[in-house]
């Protein structure tokens, strides 16, 4: 392999990653060989080991490097709240937060029938199987909300409500520190329809 096919094979490899196109690729790869080949092997080392080591928890379907994740794990959970994610980065997101103390299952994903991204493909049969063990007592839908996001939801609460149990949705509406002139008309009536009494 010549020198310029190896340069142009790892920039169309770090065009796989999330907002990296063809100039980002270019620069990243003229860095990481020009500049940083430490940081390059380093890199190397630590994805083949991450490939090596890291799957998915039984249980919560997030990444482990052990059956249990340590959420799972843990005795200071309340397992009879299932909080539905998308991603890890959106289980990370709610754990930084600090506000949660119940289970969670990760779908890896969202439904996406254009994208052949049904519910075999999000682990659904696992969150059935949890859904029927008898332990889960609510599940919150903690999906994003995109078009996907809400179908996936949908699915999901239809799948729990069969099997009794509670169905919760996270709120929406306005940001905190937001002004009503700057939202958009979706968020503004989101709001309204999640008002409380105060």
């Amino acid at each position: 392999m010549s020198p310029t096919s190896a340069i142009a094979a790892l920039q169309q490899a770090l065009k796989c990653l999330p907002g990296v196109g063809p100039k980002s690729a270019q620069r990243m790869a003229f860095h990481l060989l020009e500049r940083d080949q430490d940081g390059a092997r380093e890199i190397l080392v630590s994805l083949a080991h991450a490939l090596k080591t890291v799957k998915h928890c039984s249980r919560c379907n997030n990444f482990s490097v052990t059956e249990l994740c340590n959420i799972c794990a843990s005795s200071h959970r309340n397992p009879g709240l299932l909080c539905v994610l998308e991603t890890p980065a959106d289980l990370e997101s709610v754990e930084q937060a600090g506000i949660y103390k119940g289970m969670y299952f990760v779908l890896m994903g969202h439904l996406s029938p254009l994208d052949g991204i049904g519910p075999d493909e999000l682990s659904i049969r696992q969150l059935i199987q949890l859904l029927e063990s008898g332990q889960i007592n609510e599940i919150i839908l903690a999906t994003n909300l995109t078009v996907e996001g809400e179908a996936t939801a949908d699915y999901i609460g239809d799948i729990a409500r069969k099997r009794d149990v509670k169905v919760t949705r996270l709120a929406r509406g306005l940001p905190m520190g937001g002004e009503l002139e700057y939202m958009d008309q979706g968020t503004l009536s989101q709001a309204f329809e999640g008002r409380r009494e105060y």
